[in-house]
């Protein structure tokens, strides 16, 4: 189906206690340049499957992952977490800028923690790159050294995402990102994703239906930790094969 894939999931298991998975047996492949939506009811996986991609789930101490996770053809349940998490940038639901720091520190955080060393101007010219990206330059060029927590909910989402581009991801992943926002900001999010589709492969978790019809390629549809549909997305939410996700689409679900 997907002609040029960037991430490949093959017969994917998570378990956090053994002999019960969260999630079982997931294929899919993840095209390049595109937005890819996972949706689904509360705990049937979404946010797990998410997590593998950049290992967070190695967090946990009993997690057992069975399966690959090909991204750019390299298994990355074999290589060294800090590489995956360059690889696979990660924003959250809540807006999570790290307190301590100024604006201009939270967007160059990755390199911090990597234990990359970049000269001034290089710096400078990543963080003006990265807040224009995600339209917050020209908001806060004034305060760069202010604490990023002084923005508002919206403001903060933007520069997570600015923090996650920063160290030029392959994938960008992004758990509920505007759950916790307005409307409106729930909307410069959205307009902000498919410019950026320009340049990163998106995968978002979202229990909006609505959010997924509007900005996604691709939609997968799970249930009870199994990957029920895969499909574009206008195909799934018009034409959908399975009953289960018909029943959730059309919020006949439970």
């Amino acid at each position: 189906m997907i002609e040029n894939p960037i991430l490949q999931l093959k017969d994917v298991c998570i378990s956090y206690t053994p002999g019960k998975n969260a999630v079982s047996g997931v294929n899919a492949e993840v095209e390049k340049n595109s937005i890819t939506a996972i949706m689904g009811p509360s705990g049937c996986g979404k946010s797990t499957l998410l997590r593998a991609i950049n290992r967070m789930h190695e967090l946990y101490p009993d997690i057992r992952i069975t399966g690959e996770i090909l991204l750019n053809n390299k298994n990355i349940l074999k290589m060294n977490p800090m590489e995956v998490r360059r690889m696979a940038g990660m924003v959250f639901q809540r807006p999570n800028p790290f307190p301590t720091m100024s604006i201009y520190d939270n967007v160059l955080a990755g390199y911090k923690l990597n234990g990359l060393r970049l000269g001034k101007k290089e710096k400078d010219e990543i963080v003006e790159t990265c807040l224009t990206n995600v339209g917050l330059w020209n908001e806060v060029k004034d305060a760069l050294y202010k604490k990023g927590t002084f923005l508002s909910g919206g403001q903060q989402q933007r520069l997570c995402i600015a923090r996650a581009l920063a160290l030029k991801p392959e994938v960008l992943l992004m758990d509920e990102p505007t759950s916790a926002l307005d409307p409106i900001a729930t909307n410069r999010i959205e307009e902000l994703l498919l410019v950026l589709k320009k340049e990163f492969t998106i995968v978002i978790v979202t229990h909006n239906m609505s959010q997924a019809a509007r900005i996604s390629d691709y939609s997968m549809f799970m249930y009870l930790g199994e990957l029920i549909e895969y499909d574009r997305t206008q195909k799934m939410f018009t034409n959908p094969t399975d009953k289960r996700t018909e029943e959730y689409l059309t919020g006949q679900f439970g």
